[in-house]
């Protein structure tokens, strides 16, 4: 158990720090075209889609769990993420040197992204607690890909206003840091209470599910076309499907 428990931690933590990678182009240059940004968030959003429909509550059901669990944890993941959004919506922040009048947009992302890498945390600790340590890795591994554009779509008014790639990596590892604080308490809890896994399973895919089209759908239209933004998403959720083929997630299709 000791063991898991770290290597939970330090996947998460990698996940986190390639939230950070998003930034490393901007050392290169200081534009990025918004048409390719928005192919990103489409490919990304396609992967964590089909982990959370094809892996996470295909996993549920194979754990045993009922039809309605499964939905109950998917609609209770979904109404977490609302809830935590609506929060951030209804007040005003700061962060560092940047203040809400200043730069409301690279603030309210930055939290928007920080708040979001909640249910990711809680997917990477659900996903270890099944048990099935690959199954848990490759999840990890989806929301390490999903990190790298968010970092990006985090530099981009970042360094508009003149903030150095540096800090710009240090900010987007920032809004990850859920991840690996969320994981190992997840991974924890749904070990010890394994009859509730099939609704934790549910739940952080439901959130994830709600992240992408609340969030990342939106995002793509306004980047780049509705068929770029559909094949981005279909890339994405065929490169999940193709893990499952290769038999890269354990037996069981998932």
């Amino acid at each position: 158990m000791n063991s898991t428990v770290w290597q939970v931690f330090w996947v998460a933590l990698l996940t986190d720090l390639a939230c950070g990678l998003g930034a490393v182009p901007f050392a290169f240059t200081k534009v990025m075209s918004s048409r390719w940004q928005g192919l990103s968030y489409a490919f990304a959003g396609g992967m964590m889609v089909s982990a959370a429909t094809f892996s996470l509550a295909a996993q549920g059901i194979e754990h045993g769990g009922a039809a309605w669990e499964i939905v109950l944890g998917l609609l209770g993941g979904a109404a977490f993420f609302w809830w935590t959004a609506t929060l951030l919506d209804k007040k005003d922040w700061t962060i560092g040197d940047l203040s809400v009048a200043d730069s409301r947009k690279s603030v309210l992302l930055i939290l928007t992204m920080t708040i979001h890498s909640i249910p990711e945390g809680l997917a990477i600790g659900v996903g270890y607690a099944t048990g099935q340590l690959k199954f848990g890795l490759l999840l990890a591994m989806a929301i390490g890909v999903h990190n790298i554009p968010e970092g990006i779509a985090i530099s981009l008014p970042l360094k508009a206003k003149g903030v150095s790639t540096w800090k710009c990596f240090w900010y987007a590892v920032l809004t990850s840091v859920p991840q690996p604080l969320f994981a190992v308490p997840a991974f924890l809890f749904f070990s010890a209470f394994k009859p509730l896994l099939p609704v934790g399973l549910g739940f952080a895919g439901g959130a994830m599910i709600y992240l992408v089209i609340a969030e990342l759908i939106p995002e793509c239209s306004a980047l780049c076309t509705k068929h770029e933004t559909a094949w981005g998403f279909m890339l994405g959720l065929v490169m999940m499907l193709l893990f499952n083929a290769a038999n890269v997630y354990p037996s069981g299709g998932a």
